[in-house]
C-alpha cells in the first residue's frame, strides 16, 4: 500500500484504530534484557493459554520494546487495567491467565515490591518525562500498523506538504535541541551547516554505535521505536538536501538491526522511503552499515572512515563532516537519541519542547542508571533534574543504605560526581562547571565500598584498549596512566606518583587528537 498524501495517512491511521477490538492488551517486554530472561517464552505461553481458554476475541499479546525498569524484568503491563507485573517467569503465566484475565484478580506476588522503595509509579516513573522513549514499551516495534496508529510519519508528511527546508531548520533551532551523543552541539545549527554546502550528493548519518560500557539508550530506542529513527532521518534529509541515509550500528546489536531492517522495508513498501516520498518530488533511502564495536568510532570522523571500509581513526577538524564527510561529500551525523526527538518536536512545536529543561539545555535526557542503586534501568528526565532526584527518588537509593560515594557520568570519558555535588542540575553547562560531561548517558552509582583507584584503572584499561593508536599521547599516554594506577593498586606507589599522574593526565588531555584521548584522563583527574 503506497500512501501519497496527508489525508491518506490520516485515513489509514483511523482505519487501524477502528479495527482494534480487544478488551485487554498484554504488553510483554521484548527488549534484549528481558528476552535474555525468557520474555519471548512467556509471550508464547500467554498466547497458548489465551487460546486454550478461548479468550482470543477479547485479549491480545503485544511484544514491545524496553519499559525502562530493566532491573525488574521481564515486565508485563496489562491495559486498560493499569496493572504491571515484574520479574515474571514462564511458570507464572497460568496464574496471570486464570486469575487476572479470567477472574479479574490481581496476582499480588508479581506486582512491584513496594516495601523496597515508594510506590511503583511514585518511585520510578513519576519524575520521568518520556519523549525519546515515548513509544518504547507502548508499541509493537515490528508492526508498521502500530507505528502509524501512534502517529508515525505524520511529522514527515507535515514537512513535505507544509514546510520548506529552511522552515524545518528554523523550527529545530528554535526548539533548542542539542546533540545527545555527548558533544551537545545545537542540532539545528548542524543541519544548517550541511544545507549551506552546495553539492548534488549529500548524506544523512545516524550514529547507533554506542560504545560506552553500560550504556544501552540507543539500542533500546532502535529496538523499541525504529520507525521514529527512519522518519527523523528522512526529515533531516529533506532539510539538508540529502537523498542518502546511513545507519552505522554495532554488529553486536542483533535485535536492533533486525527491527531496523524490517522497519526500513515496511517504510519502503508504504512509500515513506525511496523515490517520490508521499508522491512528492523528494526521494530518500536508508542503508545499514555494521560497525565492529570500536569505542573510537563514536567520534564522527572515525565513524565515517569505518563506513568507508578504512580503519576507524579520527581526523583533525576542520574540515567538518558537514563539508567533507562520507566519500568526501557533505554529511550530517546525529545519534539515535537526537533523532528520536525530531518527529515529536515537529508535531508538537518548538515552543512545547523549549519549555522543558533549562535555559541552555532544552528537553530531556535518557540515562542508563546502573551500579549500586536499587532501581536499575533506563531513565528519561527533563534537563535540570538533579543527581539526588535520579539516584534517590527514581533509583530508590543505595541498597542496604550504604553511604553514597560518587556517580560516574558520561562513561569512561566522563567524571565522578561526589556527594557535595549531588544537588547539581544535570545539564551541559552545570556538568562542565564541576568537571564532568553529559556523554551519551551512562550513569553508574558507587557506594562507600567502591575503590576509586580501581574504578579509574578499569576505565583506563578500557580506553587504552579502545585507542585507535593514531596519535602518541593517547596510544602511549593512556598505557602509562594505566601502569601507574596498577602500581598504586598493588600498594607500590608513593606520594610523588600522584603528581606525575596528574601531570601526565593533563598532557594526554591537552594534546590528543580526538575526544577519546582528550577525555580518557577524566576519571583519573
Amino acid at each position: 500500500m503506497i500512501i501519497e498524501s496527508k489525508e491518506a495517512l490520516k485515513s489509514y491511521k483511523a482505519q487501524i484504530n477502528a479495527s482494534k477490538k480487544y478488551s485487554l492488551s498484554l504488553y510483554v517486554c521484548a527488549g534484549t534484557s528481558c528476552i535474555s530472561s525468557k520474555s519471548l517464552e512467556i509471550a508464547e505461553k500467554l498466547e497458548k493459554e489465551i487460546y486454550n481458554h478461548g479468550l482470543m476475541a477479547d485479549v491480545t499479546v503485544i511484544k514491545t520494546g524496553c519499559f525502562g525498569f530493566c532491573g525488574q524484568g521481564p515486565i508485563i503491563e496489562i491495559e486498560p487495567d493499569k496493572v504491571t507485573y515484574v520479574k515474571v517467569k514462564p511458570a507464572d503465566v497460568k496464574d496471570i491467565v486464570r486469575k487476572h484475565l479470567m477472574n479479574r484478580e490481581v496476582v499480588e506476588r508479581l506486582t512491584y515490591d513496594m516495601t523496597s522503595t515508594d510506590d511503583y509509579e511514585m518511585g520510578f516513573y513519576k519524575k520521568q518525562k518520556r519523549i525519546a522513549l515515548r513509544h518504547c514499551g507502548a508499541i509493537d516495534p515490528e508492526s508498521f500498523e502500530d507505528a502509524i496508529a501512534h502517529g508515525g510519519y505524520e511529522a514527515l508528511a507535515q514537512v513535505l506538504f507544509d514546510m520548506t527546508p529552511d522552515d524545518v531548520i528554523s523550527l529545530i533551532k528554535d526548539s533548542g535541541l542539542r546533540g545527545r551523543g555527548g558533544g551537545g552541539f545545537p542540532t539545528g545549527l548542524k543541519w544548517q551547516f550541511t544545507r549551506q554546502v552546495e553539492d548534488e550528493e549529500k548524506y544523512v548519518i545516524c550514529n547507533a554505535d554506542e560504545g560506552d560500557p553500560g550504556a544501552f539508550m540507543d539500542r533500546s530506542i532502535c529496538e523499541g521505536d525504529p520507525h521514529a529513527i527512519i522518519e527523523a532521518m528522512a526529515i533531516n534529509g529533506y532539510a539538508t538536501g540529502a537523498e542518502n541515509g546511513l545507519i552505522y550500528i554495532r554488529a553486536e546489536y542483533g535485535l536492533a538491526t533486525k527491527r531496523l531492517k524490517k522497519a526500513i522495508n515496511d517504510a519502503r513498501k508504504a512509500g515513506f522511503l525511496g523515490k517520490n516520498i508521499f508522491g512528492t518530488a523528494y526521494s530518500f533511502d536508508i542503508e545499514l552499515k555494521a560497525g565492529a564495536g570500536a569505542f573510537v568510532c563514536g567520534e564522527e570522523t572515525a565513524l565515517i572512515h569505518s563506513m568507508e571500509g578504512l580503519r576507524g581513526e579520527p581526523t583533525v577538524k576542520p574540515p567538518f563532516p558537514s563539508e567533507n564527510g562520507f566519500r568526501g561529500k557533505p554529511s550530517n551525523v546525529n545519534n539515535v537519541e537526537t533523532y528520536a526527538n525530531i518527529p515529536v518536536i515537529l508535531t508538537k512545536g518548538a515552543d512545547w519542547f523549549n519549555k522543558i529543561g533549562t535555559e541552555n539545555s532544552k528537553g530531556t535526557k535518557v540515562f542508563a542508571l546502573a551500579g549500586n542503586v536499587r532501581n536499575i534501568g533506563l531513565v528519561e528526565v527533563p534537563m535540570g533534574t538533579t543527581f539526588r532526584e535520579i539516584i534517590y527518588d527514581i533509583g530508590g537509593g543505595i541498597p542496604d543504605d550504604v553511604p553514597f560515594k560518587g556517580v560516574q557520568i558520561g562513561g569512561p570519558s566522563g567524571g565522578v560526581i561526589t556527594e557535595e555535588y549531588l544537588d547539581t542540575p544535570i545539564d551541559y553547562d552545570s556538568l562542565k562547571e564541576v568537571g564532568a560531561m553529559m556523554g551519551s548517558g551512562g550513569m553508574i552509582v558507587m557506594d562507600e565500598k567502591t575503590d576509586m583507584v580501581e574504578i579509574s584503572k578499569f576505565y583506563l584499561d578500557f580506553t587504552q584498549d579502545e585507542s585507535c593508536g593514531k596519535c602518541t599521547p593517547c596510544r602511549i599516554g593512556t598505557k602509562r596512566l594505566h601502569e601507574m594506577l596498577e602500581k598504586l593498586t598493588n600498594m607500590e606507589g608513593s606520594p610523588e606518583d600522584l603528581e606525575v599522574l596528574e601531570e601526565l593526565a593533563l598532557n594526554v588531555q591537552n594534546t590528543s587528537l580526538c575526544g577519546l584521548g582528550q577525555s580518557a584522563p577524566n576519571p583519573v583527574l
